[in-house]
Parts: structure tokens; C-alpha cells; sequence
């Protein structure tokens, strides 16, 4: 089986070798693999001691990892907008995790995502490719919010999701191997209708999602389409189920691990498939990240501050791993990418770029478009800085009072604040990677320029509540 196309996989890692990318004419396959809350040191290649990921370390010995990678958001709703479109997610007023209507309604969101945001999948299907998104959505169809658009109105020609989103999807079961029935965990999508429901086991559906990826693939290729698939699981978020010889001494790190490992094992499948087929290997991107960083006690930062949520770096700096072995020169197969700064917003025009595929004139993508640097060519950063809003839900969380509204990334510099300027805090990433050093008050003009830079783009993008959220009080309940 031959295929014309190529497929881009975000990933951590990045799978190498092959023919010339010079050598490549036709548009390449895309494919995105975005985990959910997974911390930027538990791949193996970023420094798990613990579990060994050998399908995702395999992509990064064959491909690049990246270490300066941003997502633009801490939490899932707002990062998974960001790289669909290529621009903030505050433009579409979708600024923390979606739920029920009256939550959204009080933080000041929408209730979806608008089917007016310039979305990657459907311009790449105007281009010709065949699209299909596999795994978690979270923008629009969950808890009572039913009458959300289909992911198909946003460009998709498929979608199988879970219970963040409407059409096909499968439900889990969470068997926790105790001599109990496995409970169900719908969080209300079993009430929504708009499409066929089926029930599995946890610890399976990634499995079932990369299935139905590569079905799809198998599809494309029949039909000499090339392809764009999400397949974005949502492994590794809690809560965690992983199959029972992974439970062990069932703490939560430990389950945690069960599902990485579990998660690393299913995703390989499809791994194997684009690089056992010659003609797949050779025309295919495979990017994998995470949405956001990990869970206090279950994932890990690395060496980084923070956690999912926060905009210190361990909540918004992700693990980025290409491959694509006629895509990224021989030279570059298993190199190490230190220097580059950029985000998720910048995949969007990148991609386009590499799929030889316009935006429309009435579309300015907040994302800069940077093929070399994912090909390997060039470690260049994106030449705008990166601005970043806290969820409006989470001035506190995970143990931490007074957590900080708005942050920027411009070159070494990272510089954090609230919405009226105040409790500066300014980093220097390259020499103090963990944000431990304030230096404020030794580079005052910086601090200043960075306070104008951030306030000024916080302006400019429509509001929400964060300012005024009080999180509704929990009535004691009678026992």
C-alpha cells in the first residue's frame, strides 16, 4: 500500500530516517497526537526514571525533541482551541475548561467553540485532505450543553469522541478490579443524544481511538487523499484506570503510570503502521505534545515550577516531539532542540506552510509560521513574544493562594503579573529554568517593559470574569 501523503504527528518524539525532504512533492500527512495533563518530564526521553515509553522515545531517537515548547493554556478547553486555530484562545472567550452552561456563563465563556474560529482541519480539507479527529474534544457538547455543534461542522469528514464532545463516542467504564461492577463516567453526555454511544473499559478506548485512526489512514490512502487525524486521547487525565497488571500498589502516581505506560503501548500501534509502510514513512508528520501540564501527585514538570493551571512553566511548557523521516533531514534524526521558542499557536500557520495550503486573506493567525525549525533546519524562535491569561477559575489551586493572571515569554526573559500590573515577577529561563530568582528590581526597565507589553494585550482581547470569580460556596450537605 503506497500513499501520496505525509503525516504530521505532534508528538514528543520524532521518527528519522528516509529520502531527501526535498525529495517530497506531494502534501504531506499530518497527524497530531495531543495527550491530555500530561507533565513535561514523563516521557522517558524528558526524564522519566520510572516508566520507559519506548514507542514515544523511539519517534524522538528517529526524530526531534523539543525543549522550549509552549501550549497557551494551562488547562484543556482554552489549549486545545489555541492549536486548532492558531490564534488565543481568549479571541473566542474560551478561557478555561468547558462544563456546564451556568459555570461557563458565570467565569464569562462561551459555551463552544464558534464554528466561525479559522479552524486548521477545515482549511486542509478545502485543500483536499481527508480529515478526521479520534479522542478528547472539550470544545463544546459536554455536562448539559447539548445542542454544541458537531466536531464534522468544524471541518472534520469523521470524529469518534468521549464524553467532551457530541457524535460517535465511546463512554468509559472504570473497573478498579475490586469485586464491584465498573462504574460508568459520563459526566452527562449519556443524556445528550446526537449520536451513537458505546461503552469500554478505560483502560482501552486510547486503544479504540488509534484503531479508528488507522482505519482512517487506511481509507485516505485507498482514496489518494492525504490525511490530517487528531488523535488525542484522554489518557493520561484522571481519573486513572489503568488495565489491572498495571494498577500495583494502587497510590496514584503508581496509577499513573499504569496509564502512560498502557497509553505509550496503544499508541504505538499506529506508530508502527505509518513506519512500516514505505511510501507512509516518507510522506508523514507526526507531532505529539500535551494540552497542559500534569495533575499535583501524578505527572511530572521536570525541572519546572508549577503545575496544571499555573502559568509558571511547568503548567503551559510542553514536551514537542517530530517525526517524519522524509520530512526532517537524515542529519537532524534524533537531535535535541534547545533554543527554539514557540507554541502551539504556531503549528497552525506552520503546518499550512508544509501542506502547501493558504489561509484565507481575512484570516491573521496570532501563530507564526516556522517549517524549518520543525524540520530541523533551523533553531530559530518565533519573533513575537508569547502572552499568557490564567483560567478566571484558578487564582487558586493546588495549594498556592494568590496564583499569578498574566505571564510573558520574550526570548530569555519570563515575566509574570496580575491584571493590574502588580506582584512583578520576572525570570531568567536560561540561567534559572525553575523560576526561583526574582529579578525585578535588577532589571527594572525590563519589568517595565514587559508590564506595558502584557497589559496591553490583556486589554486587547475580550474579557472574562477572572477578576470577579468567587467559586460558588459548597452547601454542607445533609448526611
Amino acid at each position: 500500500m503506497r500513499s501520496q501523503s505525509a503525516v504530521f504527528i505532534c508528538s514528543v518524539a520524532l521518527l528519522a530516517g528516509g529520502s531527501s525532504p526535498d525529495a517530497i512533492a506531494a502534501p504531506p500527512n499530518i497527524v497530531l497526537v495531543f495527550i491530555d495533563d500530561m507533565g513535561w518530564g514523563d516521557f522517558s526521553c524528558y526524564g522519566n526514571k520510572v516508566v520507559a515509553t519506548q514507542n514515544i522515545d523511539r519517534l524522538a531517537d528517529e526524530g526531534i525533541r523539543f525543549e522550549q515548547f509552549y501550549v497557551n493554556s494551562p488547562i484543556c478547553s482554552p489549549s486545545r482551541t489555541a492549536i486548532s486555530t492558531g490564534q488565543y484562545p481568549q479571541r473566542w472567550r474560551i478561557t478555561s475548561y468547558l462544563s456546564n452552561r451556568q459555570s461557563n456563563t458565570d467565569r464569562g465563556m462561551a459555551q463552544w467553540l464558534s464554528p466561525r474560529a479559522p479552524m486548521l482541519a477545515r482549511f486542509l480539507s478545502r485543500g483536499g485532505y481527508a480529515t478526521g479527529h479520534f479522542g478528547k474534544w472539550h470544545m463544546g457538547g459536554q455536562r448539559d450543553v447539548g445542542e454544541a455543534p458537531l466536531i464534522t461542522d468544524y471541518g472534520f469528514d469523521r470524529s469518534l469522541t468521549n464524553f467532551e464532545g457530541l457524535g460517535p463516542r465511546i463512554l468509559p467504564l472504570k473497573d478498579a478490579y475490586d469485586g464491584k461492577p465498573p462504574k460508568r463516567h459520563a459526566l452527562g453526555s449519556d443524556r445528550l443524544g446526537r449520536g451513537p454511544i458505546r461503552w469500554e473499559d478505560r483502560s482501552t478506548i486510547t486503544a479504540s481511538f488509534t484503531s479508528a485512526a488507522i482505519q482512517f489512514a487506511q481509507q485516505s490512502v485507498a482514496q489518494n487523499r492525504p490525511f490530517y487525524i487528531n488523535l488525542w486521547p484522554d489518557d493520561v487525565h484522571s481519573p486513572f484506570f489503568p488495565p489491572r497488571e498495571r494498577r500495583g500498589d494502587g497510590a496514584k502516581r503508581t496509577l499513573y503510570h499504569g496509564v502512560l505506560d498502557t497509553m505509550d503501548e496503544q499508541l504505538g500501534r499506529l506508530f508502527d503502521f505509518i513506519r512500516n509502510d514505505s511510501a507512509l514513512a516518507n510522506n508523514t508528520l507526526i507531532l505529539v505534545c500535551s494540552d497542559n501540564g500534569p495533575e499535583r501527585g501524578a505527572g511530572s514538570a521536570g525541572p519546572f515550577r508549577g503545575f496544571k493551571t499555573h502559568l509558571f512553566e511547568g503548567g503551559i511548557r510542553s514536551p514537542l516531539i517530530v517525526w517524519g523521516p522524509g520530512l526532517i533531514a537524515n542529519r537532524n534524526a534524533g537531535s535535541r532542540n534547545t533554543r527554539s521558542v514557540f507554541s502551539a499557536i504556531d503549528l497552525v500557520p506552520t503546518l499550512l506552510n508544509l501542506a502547501h495550503i493558504s489561509a484565507p486573506d481575512s484570516v491573521t493567525f496570532d501563530g507564526e509560521s516556522l517549517p524549518e525549525v520543525l524540520r530541523g533546519n533551523s533553531q530559530a524562535s518565533r519573533s513575537q513574544p508569547l502572552f499568557f491569561r490564567r483560567p478566571p477559575d484558578r487564582d487558586a489551586f493546588y495549594g498556592v493562594d494568590d496564583l499569578p493572571d498574566l505571564a510573558v515569554r520574550e526570548g530569555k526573559w519570563k515575566f509574570l503579573c496580575e491584571y493590574d500590573g502588580t506582584d512583578r515577577m520576572l525570570f531568567d529561563l536560561q540561567e534559572d529554568p525553575g523560576e526561583t530568582v526574582n529579578m525585578v528590581t535588577k532589571h527594572p526597565a525590563i519589568a517595565e517593559r514587559l508590564t506595558k507589553a502584557v497589559l496591553d494585550w490583556h486589554a486587547s482581547m475580550p474579557p472574562d470574569n477572572g477578576a470577579r470569580f468567587q467559586k460558588p460556596s459548597r452547601k454542607k450537605q445533609p448526611r
